[in-house]
């Protein structure tokens, strides 16, 4: 997370989040960083009252960055070599597995076990504790993790689409009182995108029984925010 003098941003895993850290660290005065990937609980105290703002992304979109992402890595992490039994299971099969931690998956408690069980500042850092409550609520992987990491404080987080972030983050900012400057505008109009993964068009990756399976398992997140398969 990024910590500034009016607001606090929450980074959600894949979701543009690395852009967006990288511009309030370069050009918000007073912002640091405070952990990685770190839920809304763990804002120091002294920031706790401040307004936050995150970023989401279509699930369907997320799921294939995810996968992309640790397939072309040299060393995956815990989650993916276990849903992907070491990347021997193809797009499908991985998925179905990931989609399934919450119902009733034997693998949830394999990757328990391989999880770390303290916070690491690395990588996807969910330790085995703060993922176990995913268990029995039928959610898919994406949504539990909104939830964990959006979840608490007086008011709701102020989340924007990853998707229409060049177009939503300025009047974010502005919401929290802060005036971007004319760097920070054109760093968001013209900069390239950070940490990005290599893979086809995300709906060249579902058949019609998997797209329909984020549909249900990832319902909250695409009604809240309107998402569509194929847009």
């Amino acid at each position: 997370m990024i910590v500034t003098p009016r607001f606090v941003f929450l980074h959600l895993h894949k979701s543009g989040g690395t852009f967006v850290n990288e511009c309030l660290l370069n050009y918000v005065e007073g912002a640091r960083q405070v952990g990685y990937h770190l839920p809304r609980r763990m804002v120091p105290a002294e920031h706790a009252h401040l307004p936050a703002l995150g970023l989401v992304r279509n699930p369907w979109s997320y799921y294939v960055s995810w996968y992309a992402f640790q397939l072309e890595r040299p060393n995956p992490n815990f989650l993916f070599r276990i849903l992907s039994d070491d990347g021997r299971l193809d797009f499908d099969t991985t998925l179905r597995n990931m989609l399934d931690l919450g119902a009733g998956s034997v693998r949830l408690e394999m990757l328990l076990r391989a999880l770390p069980s303290a916070y690491s500042n690395q990588g996807l850092n969910l330790p085995n504790f703060a993922l176990a409550p995913i268990r029995d609520t039928r959610l898919g992987f994406y949504t539990y993790l909104y939830r964990y990491l959006y979840q608490g404080g007086n008011e709701p987080v102020i989340v924007g689409r990853m998707e229409d972030m060049r177009d939503d983050l300025l009047p974010m900012l502005e919401q929290v009182r802060h005036s971007p400057s004319d760097e920070m505008r054109a760093f968001i109009a013209e900069a390239l995108p950070r940490n990005v993964s290599q893979h086809r068009a995300y709906t060249e990756y579902y058949s019609d029984a998997l797209r329909d399976l984020v549909a249900k398992r990832d319902e909250e997140i695409i009604a809240r925010h309107q998402y569509r398969f194929g847009e």
